[in-house]
């Protein structure tokens, strides 16, 4: 009788954890960044091909960093937080020259007007 005792409250217990769990999770959505669960560091680094264009004005801009921008521009907000990490400040890439690039790109449907950092998108 004792040893079902024991049983019983190790399955209330994980039962009970299991439902904690499930509404952490559930509540925790609203802690993401502005790229989600996504570590936005590490977003940064797949801007790798796009240095040297967020650095300089007339720096010509790779179809690689064209492409990554605008997968990147379906969310502007993450893109321009992307663009204020450490990271970024670290390679050197000016957040005022970076909000240029999908103009330069042409790319068509652009976040035009969106602040990025004070800096609008062009």
């Amino acid at each position: 009788m004792e040893t079902q005792v024991k049983y019983m409250w190790v399955v209330v217990f994980v039962v009970s954890m299991s439902i904690a769990g499930l509404n952490g999770v559930e509540a925790t959505h609203d802690y993401y960044g502005p790229c989600g669960k996504h570590d936005i560091e590490k977003e940064a680094q797949k801007l790798s091909p796009c240095t040297y264009a967020a650095k300089y004005w007339r720096a010509p801009v790779s179809e690689r960093c064209c492409a990554i921008i605008e997968k990147k521009l379906t969310n502007p907000g993450c893109l321009c937080a992307i663009l204020q990490t450490r990271t970024a400040y670290d390679a050197g890439v000016r957040p005022e020259v970076a909000v240029t690039i999908p103009k330069r790109c042409n790319i068509a449907v652009r976040p035009v007007g969106h602040k990025c950092g004070g800096f609008p998108f062009v």
